[in-house]
């Protein structure tokens, strides 16, 4: 080992190193926020300006992060956020955490991490330590961002050094932080593996090195795929049970008294968040290029991809068998707009795909949200942006034709829901528990 890596891991390990973040978002916040609270100093990169002002003026954006958290790292001067990438030159280490979303044809969008890589590499130094983070196919760091980060002269292994960890991050997970999830990290050379173990194990529980940068990129992929797969399963699971007059949130919950050999995955209205319902077609394009199918992932991928229209299906024979209405000329309710529960996360919100659905076929969408007050702009439903949560009150709701509960936070009065609902249709199980209300309530 030279001297100068021997430093530069001296410096992580003292906690001398400056740090800086590219992507202040769900993952990039969070770990800004982790280095700050073990004693690092940071610069937060972000080409939103409007992240930055508000971050500036102590506005949190991300629901589960408290704006007094930024704004004390910004006054006692660990946290410095910027749109101003001449910085880069400052840091020591650089973890890039930016969107990896997939295109039109459900290839991978690799834009950001392409244009982020051209956007730093005139202002890297030598002897600086850089770490992708985004979700991404086997190959991406080496093949993809690697070349670019050399086109100024400096080479990896030798000047710079490049490696790959994944985030691990759950919005909202009262029980995992950035601090309490192991790192697994992966690297272009011995060097590399060193030095970004050495920077994780100062502000994570555990630190796993792995043998390359692309078994690091496949652990990522790998972990949400499980996730898929078994979801898939229990969506077919729910639609054949149904059929079959068997509740499926009754048989997981006795399945999972087995204490070997069975997980309980849990069905839902469609998958939501940045990982799951695009992480799998990152692997199955790169499979693609060594000519093999991904048979398993895209047949999950189409389950999960059909569970909206499952969904409207039965909130449509219901209006039917209840009032003898049909969905055309219906008011809705849509419960719960995030991807998941008690977080303002809309990302691939399953959400949006059922408003789409219910609006094609004529009914009058609401939704009710207490965590997305206001609808963002997405670039697969931008038509819905600027929509608004309906005020919660008993009179708003009885004017319903159906509630749809489609995300289950927990401070949602479920009881009153269902008391002043004509019916509601609820694929979260978030009704379970209420008793005599069974005549008005239907398990999608």
């Amino acid at each position: 080992m030279s001297a100068e890596i021997a430093q530069l891991r001296e410096s992580f390990e003292i906690k001398s190193a400056k740090i800086g973040v590219i992507g202040l978002g769900y993952v990039g916040l969070p770990l800004i926020l982790t280095f700050v609270d073990k004693g690092f100093t940071t610069i937060g990169f972000d080409i939103d300006e409007t992240k930055v002002t508000a971050l500036e003026n102590g506005q949190s954006y991300i629901s589960h992060i408290p704006g007094e958290a930024t704004t004390t790292a910004i006054s006692e001067g660990q946290f410095l956020p910027t749109t101003d990438f001449s910085k880069i030159a400052g840091v020591d280490a650089i973890l890039i955490c930016v969107p990896t979303p997939l295109g039109e044809n459900q290839e991978p969008d690799l834009s950001y991490v392409v244009s982020t890589g051209e956007l730093i590499a005139p202002y890297m130094r030598a002897g600086q330590l850089v770490v992708l983070e985004s979700t991404t196919y086997p190959g991406t760091s080496s093949e993809i961002l690697k070349p670019i980060l050399e086109k100024n002269g400096l080479k990896s292994g030798e000047d710079l050094f490049l490696a790959y960890s994944p985030e691990r991050e759950d919005p909202g997970n009262p029980n995992f932080a950035t601090a309490s999830i192991p790192k697994v990290v992966g690297g272009d050379g011995p060097d590399a593996s060193t030095l970004a173990t050495a920077l994780y194990d100062q502000i994570v529980v555990k630190t796993i090195p792995v043998t390359s940068m692309e078994v690091a990129e496949a652990v990522k992929l790998t972990e949400n795929i499980f996730r898929s797969v078994n979801i898939a399963m229990v969506n077919e699971l729910k639609v054949i049970y149904d059929k079959m007059g068997i509740d499926i949130w009754e048989v997981i919950e006795a399945a999972k008294s087995k204490p070997f050999g069975y997980m309980p995955f849990y069905p839902g209205p469609g998958l939501g968040g940045h990982c799951i319902p695009i992480d799998p077609f990152y692997l199955t394009y790169r499979a693609k290029q060594f000519g093999e199918d991904t048979r398993f992932i895209e047949l999950a991928g189409e389950i999960n991809t059909q569970m909206p229209a499952h969904v409207v299906g039965v909130l449509q024979a219901a209006l039917k068998e209840k009032s003898g209405s049909d969905l055309k000329g219906a008011s809705i309710l849509l419960i719960g707009l995030a991807y998941k529960k008690n977080v303002n996360d809309t990302r691939e919100s399953p959400a949006f795909m059922l408003m789409e659905i219910m609006e094609s076929q004529g009914a009058e969408v609401a939704y009710f949200d207490p965590f997305v007050p206001i609808l963002p702009k997405t670039r697969e439903h931008a038509s819905f942006a600027g929509r608004k949560s309906i005020p919660w009150s008993p009179e708003n709701i009885a004017q319903y034709d159906a509630a749809l509960i489609c995300t289950d936070h927990d401070d949602i009065n479920y009881e009153e829901l269902v008391t002043h609902s004509k019916l509601v249709i609820d694929t979260r199980n978030a009704t379970s528990s209420l008793q005599g209300h069974s005549d008005n309530i239907i398990k999608a």
